[in-house]
């Protein structure tokens, strides 16, 4: 039996990467609006409501919007926006999430998808918090470096016209210390405390890589370095689009840098552990566009559907 799917917003950065997705699909039959009805209210609710899927790929306002049009019980809102990431009545979209999060998305016609950063920030510490190893009440600082691509359409074009000097280099942001995905952040962490987080945005297209450091004297007593990779190679166990490399990579530590971009056009997320006697350095690596967005909202949509979870992706 063949889906119908709506993508809200066709016309962003996440948007036309579902698209090709979906164009892959011979089991999705992709309903579109015509440009000249794109900003229709009834058109767009019309669409809604006929598609066993709809994504939305819209700023947080109309999404909100978006979500009070549809009426039809049997339609699935996945929303890639901000707007319903906390809200105990939306399914947060990341499979890997804990025990369960896979049944709670299959059931649930509400799925927020995931903020890039958030995503790997959550797979890294989500897993060590629920093994005690690191308390709830930690403060914890995190950094992300991430590609161009992230800041949509206005910042792609203002990268690729390459007319301002300030591009070139990385440029961190963020700076008010309220960054979008904070609030997630912490609540598919179980983190009571808001981290400080301080990403960078540089001159290239996509790639993500988000770095936790912890001081082992600030963990649970006894923690060390192979017990915290230990507790992230049992929590990822099986899992198909996430990798725990091996504690202290050998192949990254032989070349002394650390490549943002190697899991660019995968759905795939990398999690190292670096370290030494008294420090820990976590860290994550996807593609924004991919396991950071569009893939992300794909794969709950197999889940959901309850097709192959790698299914065009």
């Amino acid at each position: 039996m063949g889906f119908t799917a709506f993508v809200d917003g066709q016309e962003g950065t996440t948007g036309l990467r579902i698209h090709e997705y979906l164009a892959q699909r011979r089991d999705i039959e992709v309903l579109r609006i015509a440009p000249e009805h794109r900003k229709d209210a009834a058109e767009r609710a019309r669409l809604l409501n006929a598609a066993d899927v709809a994504f939305l790929c819209l700023p947080d306002a109309a999404a909100r919007e978006a979500a009070a049009m549809v009426t039809n019980p049997k339609t699935c809102l996945i929303d890639a926006s901000t707007a319903h990431r906390t809200l105990p009545d939306w399914v947060f979209g990341l499979p890997e999430l804990a025990p369960g999060q896979r049944e709670r998305i299959r059931q649930s016609k509400r799925i927020a998808n995931p903020g890039c950063h958030a995503s790997a920030f959550i797979l890294l510490l989500r897993p060590l918090v629920d093994a005690g190893l690191v308390p709830a009440s930690l403060p914890v600082s995190a950094g992300s470096i991430t590609g161009f691509s992230g800041g949509g359409k206005k910042m792609i074009e203002q990268y690729e016209a390459g007319r301002e000097p300030a591009l070139a280099s990385p440029r961190p942001y963020g700076l008010t210390l309220a960054h979008k995905h904070v609030p997630e952040m912490m609540a598919h962490t179980g983190l009571t405390v808001a981290p400080l987080f301080q990403p960078v945005v540089s001159n290239f297209y996509k790639g993500l890589a988000v770095s936790v450091p912890l001081h082992l004297s600030q963990l649970a007593k006894g923690s060390s370095a192979e017990s915290v990779h230990t507790a992230l190679a049992g929590h990822y166990d099986g899992e198909r689009f996430v990798r725990v490399m091996p504690l202290r990579d050998p192949a990254t530590l032989e070349d002394g840098f650390f490549d943002v971009q190697a899991c660019n056009d995968t759905n795939r997320v990398d999690i190292f552990v670096f370290a030494n006697d008294r420090q820990v350095l976590l860290m994550a690596r996807l593609d924004n566009l991919g396991k950071g967005a569009s893939g992300a909202a794909v794969q709950s949509m197999n889940v959901h559907l309850g097709v192959d979870e790698g299914l065009g992706l």
